[in-house]
């Protein structure tokens, strides 16, 4: 059993900032990628930044700049910082982990959050 936990959503005015955490917890080998979603309501869920076990990152074109996203691998831990937060960021954020369970094993499963309400005000 694999069990995601986020937090740090809010409401913030235009311009400010946020750090969204994600701790992954349970039968865990190894963490191989920490990802943030986000859905708009009526939209699709879109990818907002991934990044690898060895920190390899990439962003959603709308957010290069403005978010940053890292990892601790010795806490099982991503964190999405969100500077300079605009009223189109509004969504709920989702974290997303695909986590391998065993060191022998070539598996990788797939992994929810239970979703973070980002609010941005005008």
């Amino acid at each position: 059993q694999v069990r995601l936990v986020e937090s740090g959503g809010g409401l913030v005015q235009a311009g400010g900032s946020l750090r969204l955490s994600c701790a992954v917890s349970g039968y865990i080998f190894r963490v191989n990628v920490v990802g943030w979603y986000r859905q708009a309501p009526g939209k699709q869920r879109e990818l907002v930044a991934a990044i690898t076990h060895g920190g390899s990152t990439n962003y959603a074109d709308s957010v290069k700049g403005r978010f940053t996203i890292s990892r601790d691998n010795a806490k099982n831990t991503g964190y999405l910082q969100m500077n300079s937060l605009k009223p189109e960021d509004t969504a709920v954020y989702y974290c997303n982990a695909k986590v391998q369970t065993h060191p022998l094993l070539d598996n990788e499963y797939n992994y929810w959050g239970q979703g973070t309400q980002v609010t941005v005000s005008s």
